[in-house]
């Protein structure tokens, strides 16, 4: 029994042993452990001071704000503004209360937030979600409606601040300032510019955000006194200053709206320049888009990015070149109407029609492609493309914005040389325009176009960019671009000229309508039809110190058989020269010499006859210079072609329409307008064949017309074509510009 409980006891001594050695084989390992941890200060190669500081710090992100845009006078036109986005805490476990009752909240929110209630609903029951947020319209809100949502006092809502990008006069310059978006590539999550400025100076205003890292408590929540304290300064993004001016740009935006909702164009593109500098003063397009809305339907600024033959504005620059060349004989007569050359007949755009032998001076003024088409023959075509090349129509301007297009020159067949000197043909850009412009307002010296004035440090208010004006080139002299000064106000203000509903009361404006024809991409043939166009003009004022450049050009508008295609032009033109004019305070000349009435060729303003008597509305008109057609025998004017407010010439025909049968008149030697305008009148339905002056008549004469008649007219040009023998010919026309040009 003994030795049993004797073998026993060695058996547990033994294993008591073997724990205790094992147990010291631990504690030397832990020890040694220790010991190294202690010599080595990390762990699995991981610092354990650093661990330690990085347990015991918090860090914070310290943000930075996009940089501003402003006109050149520091008014702000792209600014950042605080923003919010709501959430709704649905669980407990947080800092702050969930909602209660998820029906009652949906309802009150669903107005403000405009959400439908049954979608915030949805959102508010989720069974998964600690929190939520509302979409897109619960992201940036304001602060005005942070505040309504927090009158409400629901429980378990909340916001989240952050900045959003504010353009604060909404459609304004929108194609030139371009918009923001969240940049998806970049990991600070910061916003890039899409367009205009906001892309093309995007490294100058993106911002850098910051950090501060300090020492906590234990808890992490308080901060600890450390001088050791660490803090990465944010860096805002840099300010960039356009040469835009706010007032000017209102100006144009007020124009093109005005333009826009009577007209409905297709497009619309307006400038304003400086006339000395070539500073960019407005610059927008239609259609155009509010971008804190990205209502965008258009992406192209139209003013750089888009090409398309001139039309008339194009003989101002061809006109410099004759003169500057001293080609330009003013007195000299020549026979307007057609021009045969290199076997195609070129036609005034009167239907070829002309005005007889007339001077080149007037020629000018009535906008004849003949006189032109001579001038440019004349002085040969490598000389006139030198020209057009120092005016800078050949290269783009490199105006600072993006995608800035060249123009296409049409320049290797003779009729392509000749029909570019009157602009048709080749294509070229609105800004390219406007800078060979300067040209002739700053005596000789064409202007770089350019819209950044300045970018600057936000810091530190260093300059990092400024633009000064840059003269591109010398293409004329002083002398010449006075004479081209003085011919374009004729334009304006002598009996023949073609932009007489230009002319400004007060101010000496100068300046060139243009139709440009558009190519119908389907045909390959020029797009037909009344309004069918793009009308423009090109113009600056003072004449004889010109301060602003003005270009407007209008696409199509829907104007009717009565009105011309300056109409729409002309109502931007006079709002944006006028109102620009009287911002920058150049004061209106007394001396009105010039006007178009005093030298004897008038524009009239025609007003409302309906309900007169005839024989009063007749006698009136008649006073005017305007010659009267009466339709019917009654005595009251029941209808008038064309409407009141439109703006009519000497010499111009005004149809009244009185109760009583009607019979229609001989209609020989009428004009196509003249035929519209009857058809208009009578509601007639009218099938016009050829061009130019009406010599037959399907309806005879006095015979008796009712509402709703088909009339058919053949027109046919009274100059007879000049062809040399043996050569085909191809007519060439451009379109009426101005129901008179």
């Amino acid at each position: 029994m003994m030795n049993m409980n004797e073998h026993k006891n060695h058996k547990i001594s033994r294993r008591a042993g073997m724990m205790i050695g094992i147990f010291i084989l631990l504690f030397f390992v832990l020890t040694s452990r220790i010991i190294y941890i202690q010599l080595k200060q990390e762990v699995q190669g991981y610092p354990l001071q650093e661990m330690a500081v990085e347990e015991w710090t918090k860090k914070h992100e310290l943000f930075a704000d996009r940089g501003i845009i402003y006109d050149r006078n520091g008014i702000e036109i792209a600014k950042n503004v605080p923003a919010y986005t709501i959430i709704a805490i649905l669980k407990d476990g947080g800092a702050m209360e969930p909602i209660d009752d998820p029906y009652d909240v949906a309802a009150k929110l669903a107005p403000i937030l405009d959400i439908e209630t049954s979608e915030l609903v949805n959102r508010l029951t989720s069974k998964s979600a600690y929190q939520v947020e509302f979409g897109p319209k619960g992201r940036n809100i304001s602060f005005t409606k942070k505040q309504q949502i927090e009158n409400l006092g629901l429980k378990g809502i909340s916001f989240i601040q952050n900045m959003r990008r504010l353009y604060p006069n909404n459609v304004f310059a929108s194609h030139v300032l371009g918009y923001t978006t969240l940049d998806q590539s970049d990991a600070d999550g910061r916003e890039k510019g899409v367009m205009g400025i906001e892309a093309y100076t995007n490294d100058y205003l993106l911002e850098k955000n910051g950090s501060i890292s300090f020492r906590t408590d234990k808890k992490r929540e308080f901060k600890l006194p450390d001088p050791k304290e660490l803090i990465d300064p944010p860096n805002n993004g840099d300010h960039v200053y356009l040469t835009i001016d706010q007032k000017i740009q209102t100006f144009v935006e007020h124009a093109l709206t005005k333009v826009e909702a009577e007209f409905n164009p297709e497009k619309i593109i307006a400038i304003v320049a400086d006339a000395k500098t070539g500073k960019i003063l407005a610059m927008s397009n239609r259609p155009s888009f509010d971008p804190n809305l990205r209502n965008i339907t258009n992406w192209t600024n139209y003013a750089i990015s888009a090409r398309y033959e001139p039309g008339s504005t194009m003989k101002v620059f061809t006109l410099a070149a004759a003169i500057e060349e001293e080609m330009f004989f003013a007195d000299e007569l020549y026979q307007s109407g057609q021009y045969s050359v290199y076997g195609t007949v070129i036609n005034d755009h009167n239907y070829g029609l002309g005005w007889g032998k007339i001077s080149y001076l007037e020629g000018v003024q009535r906008s004849s492609n003949v006189a032109f088409s001579i001038i440019a023959e004349q002085m040969g075509p490598d000389i006139l493309l030198e020209y057009y090349e120092k005016m800078g129509l050949t290269k783009k301007t490199g105006i600072d914005l993006p995608n800035e297009v060249n123009s296409t020159f049409l320049y290797d067949y003779p009729l392509e040389q000749i029909s570019t000197a009157w602009g048709q043909g080749s294509a070229i850009t609105p800004i390219q325009q406007v800078q060979a412009t300067t040209a002739i307002t700053n005596d000789g010296n064409m202007m770089k176009p350019y819209i950044i004035e300045k970018i600057i440090d936000s810091d530190t208010e260093e300059v990092l960019l400024e633009n000064k004006p840059e003269i591109v080139s010398n293409p004329i002299s002083a002398k010449t671009a006075k004479r081209v000064r003085d011919i374009l106000e004729t334009v304006i203000t002598a009996p023949a000229g073609t932009a007489k509903s230009y002319y400004l009361e007060g101010y000496q404006v100068a300046g060139k309508t243009g139709t440009a024809q558009i190519p119908d991409p389907a045909t390959g043939h020029y797009l037909t039809g009344w309004g069918n166009n793009i009308y423009s003009f090109l113009g600056f004022a003072p004449k004889d110190d010109p301060k602003l450049i003005v270009y407007v050009a209008v696409d199509r508008p829907k104007i009717n058989s009565t009105q011309s295609g300056s109409l729409p032009v002309s109502t931007a033109v006079k709002m944006i020269m006028k109102s620009s004019l009287q911002y920058l305070e150049i004061d209106p000349t007394t001396n009105s010499e010039n006007s178009p009435k005093q030298k004897g060729n008038h524009s009239i303003t025609l007003k409302d006859y309906t309900s007169k008597h005839v024989n009063e509305a007749s006698t009136e008109l008649k006073a005017l210079g305007l010659e009267v057609i009466r339709i019917g025998s009654g005595d009251r004017v029941v209808k008038q072609a064309p409407y009141a407010g439109n703006v009519l010439y000497d010499g111009e025909k005004v149809f009244l329409y009185v109760d009583g049968k009607a019979k229609i008149p001989n209609m020989t030697g009428w004009s196509k307008r003249d035929v519209l305008k009857l058809c208009a009148v009578m509601e007639l339905k009218p099938n016009i064949i050829g061009s130019g002056f009406v010599i037959k008549q399907n309806i005879p004469a006095d015979t008796k017309l009712k509402r709703g008649d088909y009339l058919v007219v053949e027109l046919e040009s009274k100059i007879l074509k000049q062809e040399p023998e043996g050569e085909s010919s191809e007519e060439v026309n451009e379109t009426d510009e101005t129901g008179t040009d």
